[in-house]
């Protein structure tokens, strides 16, 4: 009997099982039969609600989830096909939404995504035209038209929260994200992987102070196996979290395979009965590649232990010193900052910051007296064709200087506390950051803060955190691409209408 996967999980005493999958590079073979045989064996258990299936996972190309997701979904298992922004442009990923939509896979969770990693002849270019928050509203757009048309069923769209952040910018630029993601319309939410309780605590605690908490909330239980746990220690799973202590006990357990494998179920299963003493909806489950007899033994263990889920909260309890938890008194920046760095840091953040919002003020701000002068003085440029000389003789020389400006004519800088979001993030997020900073660092270029971390930090010199990610931007109009943004402001072209 088919699960319906959105049905279930919006049962408030339902408590979902969805189990993650990975395909290869391979279109047939071992790897495909492997996943094909998890998802019939899940089918046949009962127990699982739906499969998720991965987006070229790390960057990385990998066989379409659409088509895998469309076999396992003719076979009786529902299916969430991940849907990242990183390969296609926004025509493509409307293409993309519509063939989901006639192969009847109507649960999507929407992701920025990882970097691009290597295909054919080396490194792919990073698309990126949209970011999660937007593709979700695009999600939602184009369930009204499937609605119009007569397809009673609208797309089920979820979303992903990181919530294992060290710094007080880093957690506070997750949730404010997630709140824009629900308001865009995403109906569900998994989280990144982790094992810290008191961070899913963190999660659970704001989410239900929210508006929006009636959104349900999957959390991730991740099977640890010596390569998975290598990768989270060592960085290369954006936004995953593994303490110390954790790593070297799972690299101890697993010197006899078999020993760790038990002992890695009945992590995940621990991990499991927290959660769902916790408050969480269900949980996501990960790491299974061979077979589906793993799930089952977690699930089953589940069972036994749940009545006891309190006993194990302090194997999941780190409480580093060094990581913020936004209900204590605790706040953390990325690292101790030096004499020399904090004079750095307010040479290039607070200065710039100062005098590009007072710029703002004086010559974008549409309430001003002055606003009226400005579209009128736009206006005769442009109507004189002088846009150009404008852009290249004063505009340029500034926004280059200042802003290592790529001239895109649509101008998102204030959103990011006067920083650019097309130059200063290999994502070019306008909503938020991804989920994938390490210690307030980025994730493509790990020597560098991240954008929104410095947003945040440049707020705060000016007490105006309370603006931070608090609305959704559009996304960036390519026709005004090499165009003066000043004048399509004043003449209102840009997305600041």
């Amino acid at each position: 009997m088919l699960r319906i996967f959105n049905h279930e999980i919006m049962a408030p005493d339902n408590f979902v099982v969805t189990v993650e999958l990975v395909p290869g590079r391979e279109p047939t073979g071992r790897t495909t039969d492997t996943i094909l045989g998890i998802a019939k064996d899940a089918f046949a258990d009962g127990r699982v609600c739906a499969v998720s299936i991965t987006d070229n996972p790390g960057g990385n190309p990998s066989l379409s989830p659409d088509v895998l997701g469309y076999e396992i979904f003719k076979q009786g298992l529902d299916v969430i096909v991940h849907f990242t922004c990183r390969d296609m442009n926004r025509v493509g990923m409307e293409s993309r939404t519509l063939q989901l939509a006639r192969m009847g896979i109507k649960n999507i969770l929407a992701l920025t995504g990882d970097y691009t990693g290597k295909g054919f002849g080396g490194r792919g270019t990073p698309v990126f035209d949209l970011d999660s928050v937007i593709l979700t509203s695009m999600l939602k757009s184009l369930s009204g038209k499937l609605a119009a048309s007569g397809d009673p069923e609208e797309f089920f769209t979820g979303c992903a929260v990181s919530p294992f952040k060290t710094t007080e910018a880093e957690c506070y630029a997750q949730y404010n994200k997630l709140d824009r993601k629900i308001e865009a319309g995403a109906s569900f939410v998994i989280t990144q992987l982790g094992y810290d309780t008191e961070k899913f605590q963190e999660l659970m605690r704001y989410h239900k102070q929210n508006i929006n908490n009636h959104i349900p909330i999957i959390a991730s239980a991740y099977l640890l196996s010596p390569r998975s746990a290598k990768a989270m220690y060592k960085g290369k799973v954006p936004g995953a979290y593994l303490s110390d202590n954790l790593y070297e006990n799972v690299m101890k357990e697993w010197k006899t395979p078999r020993q760790g494998l038990k002992a890695a179920i009945e992590r995940t299963a621990k991990l499991g009965v927290i959660l769902k003493g916790l408050g969480y909806r269900g949980i996501h489950i990960g790491g299974v590649h061979k077979s589906f007899k793993t799930v089952a033994a977690i699930l089953d263990r589940m069972d036994e232990i749940q009545n006891s889920w309190q006993d194990f909260l302090h194997e999941f309890n780190p409480h580093h010193e060094k990581t913020c938890y936004m209900f204590s008194k605790q706040k953390i920046e990325a690292a101790p900052i030096s004499v020399k760095d904090d004079l750095k840091s307010k040479f290039f953040d607070l200065l710039p910051y100062t005098l590009l919002n007072a710029a703002h003020g004086l010559f974008f701000n549409k309430k001003s007296f002055l606003a009226p002068i400005f579209k009128k003085i736009a206006g005769m440029i442009d109507q004189n064709g002088k846009a150009w000389l404008l852009k290249y003789l004063l505009e340029d020389p500034v926004k280059i200087i200042l802003l290592s400006c790529q001239s895109c004519g649509d101008c998102g800088i204030q959103h990011v506390a006067f920083q650019c979001p097309e130059s200063g993030c290999p994502k070019h997020t306008r909503n938020g950051p991804c989920g994938g900073s390490r210690d307030g660092y980025c994730e493509v270029h790990p020597d560098r803060r991240c954008i929104w971390v410095r947003a945040y930090v440049r707020l705060q010199y000016s007490h105006a955190t309370g603006t931070f990610i608090k609305q959704t931007v559009p996304p960036r109009n390519w026709a005004l691409d090499k165009t003066s943004s000043w004048i399509n402001f004043h003449l209102e072209r840009d997305h600041q209408k």
